[in-house]
């Protein structure tokens, strides 16, 4: 066989190869990128996995990293993102920016996308940063007085979804103070989502009949949202009002807008916001929690942190973007959380052609998969590494060279890596800056995947208000 000189962990069955490790992973609640770097120490930089007639390798060479995924000639992976296309019947991210797999559909999109995130409309994105910051203090407040435990990850999530949908949309949620359906619903797309992708077999279960029919629910509400959303924004347009350059403005130019829209043009819009509405918020929101709940196992690093907040920010309301310059070893911080905690923790790409990796040769038809989350965590790469360090990102510090990439590398890299850091650097300085917190004993600090990784416990702090600053 082709492919039997590439090292990789036996077979669990002739048929079904290494499918079975995936659903026991599942099962178990246990994080398969676990898994996957065991292996990586065990059998080398490639290693290959069986699932069914296909074969994948996984690839933790920093100099093939950079040659694959900085490099346009290596499509996304067919396979999976068709299975990410739908969600149970009912179409979910379809081929939007993040999910298009043919690179010209992808470009088309993405040079049309690039203005909403420029630099420049970016610094005006911080009066809606800070507002929504400011509420989540609003909340903080209340809850430090009536000294209750409260969950970070819940709170975050709110602030976040309320930053696309005001910035990205122009919508006004508040969902610190009102009750919505989207946070359930885009939980409930998410794990749809895994089971989905991972285990083919899942729909055919009667017992996963009614959360199949939950999800399919979940994704109709967001399309259809997005479809009303996207009808205003069009009737303003043409009635000719003066609208946003945001992300909703961008969505309906880069489906043409004009007299040739087709009926995929129509669900094209519909998919990249599915895809700017879930990826806008989650990620961002689990970042921000896994960075509180280290943050509260680590209270020397957090001391310093203050400090720089306090040094930086001092007793002002609004931060500036001129300040997230200065907030030096927050972003020390945050990038720290990410090599740990990288929310997106994987990305794959077809491999056309033969190449070599390490010595071995490859043939064309594999698909090749890379994780931050595992190169992170591998000793290899970073010295002690699981623990939390953010002088590991010193500005004076080596580079790591190709394996960190939280927000994958090359054209088809994170699109909104500027703006979710922007906005993670105001919450946290705004929460460092006014309140005291500490971890609720007892919890867990295990991950859950949700196709992004977020913390499983929650992050249940008790917070105070600061004393002094």
């Amino acid at each position: 066989m082709k492919y039997d000189h590439i090292p990789g962990p036996p077979r669990n069955s002739f048929l079904f190869g290494h499918l079975s490790l995936f659903l026991d992973s599942m099962k178990k609640d246990q994080l398969i990128f676990d898994k996957m770097r065991e292996w990586a120490e065990t059998y080398g930089p490639v290693y290959k996995l069986n699932m069914f007639h296909t074969v994948f390798i996984f690839v933790t060479c920093p100099e093939a990293t950079k040659e694959i995924l900085m490099s346009s000639k290596y499509p996304k992976d067919k396979n999976f993102h068709r299975r990410i296309f739908n969600l149970f019947g009912q179409r979910f991210l379809g081929n939007g920016l993040v999910t298009a797999v043919d690179h010209d559909l992808w470009y088309k999109q993405r040079r049309i996308m690039d203005p909403a995130f420029s630099s420049l409309y970016l610094r005006g994105m911080m009066g809606t940063f800070n507002e929504r910051a400011e509420k989540l203090m609003e909340r903080l407040s209340v809850e430090a007085d009536n000294q209750t435990e409260v969950s970070m990850l819940q709170l975050v999530n709110c602030v976040t979804m309320d930053v696309i949908a005001k910035v990205a949309f122009g919508v006004e949620l508040d969902l610190l103070n009102k009750s919505s359906p989207f946070p359930k619903a885009v939980e409930k797309c998410l794990a749809g989502l895994v089971v989905h992708a991972r285990n083919i077999f899942y729909e055919f279960d009667p017992r996963n009949r009614a959360f199949i029919k939950e999800v399919r629910e979940a994704c109709k509400l967001l399309r259809i949202t997005g479809a009303e959303w996207i009808k205003n924004r069009q009737q303003a347009m043409q009635d000719g009002e003066n609208v946003p350059k945001d992300i909703l403005t961008q969505i309906i130019k880069s489906a043409g807008q004009e007299d040739s829209m087709t009926k995929e043009d129509e669900e094209i819009m519909l998919d990249n916001f599915v895809t700017f509405f879930i990826a806008g918020q989650e990620t961002t929101a689990n970042q921000l929690a896994f960075c509180i709940m280290e943050l509260g196992r680590h209270p020397d690093i957090l001391e310093k942190l203050k400090k720089e907040v306090d040094d930086v920010i001092g007793s002002k309301r609004d931060i500036s973007y001129d300040d997230l310059g200065n907030l030096t070893y927050l972003s020390q911080v945050l990038k720290e959380t990410l090599r740990l905690y990288a929310t997106a923790p994987g990305t794959n790409r077809d491999v056309p052609m033969d190449i070599e990796i390490n010595g071995i040769h490859i043939p064309a038809g594999v698909t090749a998969g890379f994780s931050s989350f595992v190169t992170s965590r591998m000793e290899r790469f970073f010295k002690d590494p699981l623990k939390f360090d953010p002088d590991r990102f010193h500005p004076d510090a080596p580079k790591p060279y190709y394996c960190y990439f939280p927000f994958s590398l090359g054209p088809r890299s994170c699109l909104g890596l500027n703006f979710a850091q922007m906005e993670a650097k105001v919450v946290l300085a705004k929460l460092l800056q006014r309140f005291d917190f500490s971890l609720v004993p007892g919890q867990s600090f295990d991950i859950q995947d949700m196709g992004t990784l977020r913390p499983k416990s929650g992050v249940v702090c008790t917070v105070e208000h600061r004393l002094s600053q």
